[in-house]
Order: C-alpha cells, then sequence, then structure tokens
C-alpha cells in the first residue's frame, strides 16, 4: 500500500492507521491507531496540547464512536508523550526505563518560558513554531521491561523493548495481523536521526532485530513517510557508515565538529537535518572516551555553527 505523506491520518491496514506530520523535522513526529470494534490504541501522542488535539479530532471524525482505551509512548522524548493529558481515561503503558526519565523531564518548562537564558538557535525555533504552554506531564500509568502483549479488542499487539539506543528504553509497537510495525524514534526516513543514549552498535543491532520480524511488511517511523523493510536497511548502513567514521576520527584526535563535516554522506546526501551529525558523532566519541565526555549538552552549541557556515569548505586541521 502506497501511503502519500500529508498531514493526517492515514489507512496503513485493515483497522490500523498512521498520523503523519510532514515534513518530518524537530518536533514533528507520527503517532499510530490500532483499531478492533470500538476501542482503540494509540501509539505516542504529540509535542504539544494543540498538536495531539487536532490529531484525536482527526480520529474522531474518521472513525466516530472508537474510544482509546490505551496509549503506549515509545520513549520519552516530548513529541511523543507531552499531549498524554488529553487521554485522563487511558491507560497508559511506557517502559520503565522510559517513563524514568519522563518523571525526570522539565524540559517543557523551559521551552515555555527560558526567562533570561540564551537558547541555541535550533532549539529557539522550536519557541517559535510550537505552542508549549498548557503542557501537564501526564506519565504512564504501567510500565514494562523486556516484552509485554497488549489486548485491543481481538487483536494482539506486541511491545518489545530494546537496549538503549536512540534514548533508554525505546519501545517498538509490534501489530502481527497485519504485519505492522511502529517503531518511534528508532527509524528516521528522510532525515538524520539523533542519538541521544547509545552505544550505536545497539542501534544498528536495532536494525538487525527488526529485519528478522518476517511477517513485518509495513514500517512506520517516529519521523518520516510510512516504509519498509528497505528503509529499514538503508538505515542501518547510515548508522554503520557514521560509527566506522568517528571511529576513524577519534583514533586520529579529529575535534567533533571537524569530524562531522568530514563525514562521508555519499548515498545519504539527500537526508535533511545534516547538522545532527555533530550530535551523532559525539555519541560515538562519548562512547569510545567512556567518561561521559562530550556531554550532549556541550555540543547544542555547535549546531548553531554549522548552520552558520553551511557550504564553508572543511576547516583547517585542529579546528
Amino acid at each position: 500500500m502506497v501511503v502519500p505523506y500529508t498531514l493526517g491520518l492515514h489507512a496503513i491496514a485493515t483497522d490500523t492507521y498512521a498520523y503523519l506530520q510532514p515534513d518530518g523535522s524537530l518536533g514533528l513526529s507520527n503517532a499510530g491507531l490500532i483499531v478492533s470494534g470500538d476501542e482503540a490504541l494509540l501509539v505516542d501522542t504529540l509535542f504539544t496540547v494543540p498538536s495531539t488535539r487536532a490529531m484525536l479530532g482527526a480520529v474522531a471524525r474518521s472513525l466516530p464512536g472508537v474510544t482509546v482505551t490505551t496509549l503506549v509512548n515509545t520513549h520519552s522524548d516530548g513529541d511523543h508523550w507531552w499531549g498524554n493529558q488529553l487521554l485522563p481515561d487511558a491507560e497508559i503503558v511506557a517502559s520503565e526505563a522510559a517513563a524514568t526519565a519522563m518523571r525526570d523531564d522539565r524540559l517543557h518548562e523551559l521551552l515555555a518560558d527560558p526567562g533570561d537564558l540564551r537558547l541555541p538557535r535550533i532549539v529557539d525555533d522550536l519557541r517559535k513554531t510550537f505552542d508549549f504552554g498548557g503542557i501537564t506531564p501526564t506519565l504512564p500509568n504501567r510500565t514494562f521491561s523486556g516484552e509485554l502483549e497488549l489486548a485491543v479488542g481481538r487483536r494482539t499487539v506486541r511491545l518489545i523493548e530494546v537496549p538503549a539506543a536512540h534514548t533508554r528504553g525505546d519501545v517498538l509497537v509490534h501489530v502481527p495481523d497485519v504485519g505492522v510495525l511502529f517503531t518511534g524514534d528508532l527509524l528516521f526516513v528522510g532525515g538524520h536521526p539523533v542519538i541521544h543514549s547509545g552505544p550505536i552498535g545497539n542501534w544498528i543491532a536495532v536494525c538487525e532485530r527488526v529485519l528478522g520480524l518476517d511477517d513485518v511488511t509495513t514500517v512506520v517511523p517516529g519521523h518520516g513517510p510510512v516504509s519498509g523493510t528497505a528503509e529499514v536497511r538503508r538505515f542501518r548502513s547510515y548508522l554503520e557508515r557514521v560509527r566506522d567514521h568517528a571511529t576513524r576520527a577519534h583514533r586520529a584526535g579529529l575535534p567533533v565538529p571537524r569530524a562531522a563535516r568530514e563525514t562521508d554522506l555519499t548515498g545519504f546526501t539527500d537526508l535533511a537535518d545534516p547538522e545532527r551529525l555533530i550530535l551523532n558523532i559525539g555519541a560515538v566519541y562519548r562512547e569510545l572516551n567512556g567518561d561521559g565526555t562530550p556531554a550532549e549538552e556541550e555540543l547544542f552549541p555547535l549546531l548553531d555553527q554549522w548552520l552558520d557556515h553551511r557550504g564553508d569548505p572543511v576547516p583547517p586541521p585542529g579546528t
């Protein structure tokens, strides 16, 4: 089934839907809906209360009489759970690791009102694009570790927690009766991903695990158009490219910005948000250093430098 990449709710299989938000860049995440009779399981809410309200309105118009009884948050990034408050009667499920990170999350407060704090441009642009007011963090009321099967009417949905990759506690949502997999941010299509946690080898292993699900034919990424296993293979190749290049650059003593700008993107030049290579190279360096450096928050200001110098030649050694 060819699914148009347009804003809104799209049927992707029998009684199974994806809610898409082009162009899939920062904050524009996807969600999913699995229906049986008059009940449904929702995969993720969205970045803000208004965007989540718009999604739930689209569901109500397309599927009158269907009630979301279960909500699964695939991970702890705000664009996948900050709209939870609009489903006060639902059972909200997440991995225990993700729920722990969610309990400590105060980023929405900073985005709503940073005060005098100077924010990186990429973060300040978020504040111009999204309305972060009125968010009341609504945490999962059911957690698990490993795997969990949920019943949605007569259907079974399988939750698979994977080792730390994009974040700690990432969950795949497998719908075996129709061969659909909702990956959350374990898959990005059309743009560079962000490695918040890693190690990157875990993420590559997740791709292998997805490809080992023989019944899966339709894959809904956390960001980007509805895809299939070919996009998972391509994404695995991207992660392998980043891992191998960053390892060589670290061995050569290159600073993160230079290593990022020297990355060979042959085959991946169409991907949006290339400045995220700063974060991804930095994540591999952090893994190789073994001492928590460079911390992700130290890398964010470097994103502005990348954006300021797009199109410049690669800087001389040592910069």
